[in-house]
C-alpha cells in the first residue's frame, strides 16, 4: 500500500466571505487571497463551505461565455422546474454588470432584481440561487464569464425574460450593442 502525505496548517488561509445582498439566498463571494512573491493563491469554491451557509453544493456543469464587444447583453435567463440551477459567477477578463432577477413567488424579494458589477480584477464570485433568472451586459471589449452549475443544460425548461420587460424596470448601464433575437422575442413577464 502506498504511503500518504497529509499535510494540515492550524488556521486555513484560503476562507471564502459570503456576504448576502438585498435579494434573499443571493450571495457576493469574496476569495481570501494568500500572497507571496510568485503571485497568490486562493480557494474559489468548497461544497462543505457553500452547504454551511445554506447554499447549493452541487456542480454538474462550467460554462464560458466569452463577448467581443462592449455593450453586449445576454438575459435575462433561467430553467424552469425540475431543471432550476443554482449558477456561480466569476469574470475571468474584461468588466461585466450581472442583473439577478428573483422569479419566487414565496420569495419576500419576488420581482425584484439587482445588478452587481463583477471585474477581472476583484476576485469575486457571484452565487445565484435556482428560480432567479440572469442576464449581464459587458462594460468592456472582450469581457469573459465562467460558470458553474447546479444542474445540466435542459433545453426544454430554458425560459427567458425581455431585458426591457416595463414589469421590473431594469436599468442597463449602457446602449445595447449587441443582443441575441432570442433574447428580443421573449414574452413580456405575466405572473
Amino acid at each position: 500500500m502506498g504511503r500518504q502525505i497529509c499535510c494540515l496548517s492550524a488556521r486555513d488561509e484560503n476562507t471564502l466571505r459570503f456576504t448576502e445582498i438585498k435579494l434573499n439566498g443571493a450571495f457576493i463571494i469574496e476569495m481570501e487571497r494568500t500572497q507571496d512573491e510568485r503571485g497568490f493563491f486562493a480557494r474559489a469554491w468548497d461544497g462543505d463551505v457553500f452547504k454551511q451557509h445554506g447554499l447549493n453544493p452541487k456542480i454538474v456543469q462550467c460554462n464560458v461565455s466569452f463577448n467581443k464587444r462592449k455593450g453586449t447583453l445576454r438575459g435575462l435567463h433561467y430553467q424552469d422546474a425540475p431543471y432550476q440551477e443554482a449558477k456561480l459567477v466569476r469574470c475571468i477578463s474584461g468588466k461585466a454588470y450581472e442583473v439577478l432577477l428573483d422569479l419566487r413567488p414565496e420569495s419576500t424579494t419576488y420581482k425584484q432584481w439587482q445588478a452587481v458589477e463583477l471585474s477581472q480584477n476583484d476576485y469575486k464570485l457571484l452565487y445565484v440561487p435556482e428560480g432567479f433568472a440572469l442576464g449581464f451586459q459587458t462594460m468592456e471589449d472582450n469581457t469573459e464569464l465562467f460558470y458553474q452549475m447546479s444542474e445540466k443544460y435542459a433545453p426544454e425548461s430554458s425560459c427567458g425574460i425581455r431585458y426591457d420587460d416595463p414589469s421590473f424596470n431594469i436599468i442597463w448601464p449602457l446602449e445595447v450593442q449587441v443582443i441575441s433575437k432570442r433574447d428580443t422575442s421573449f414574452e413580456l413577464f405575466k405572473d
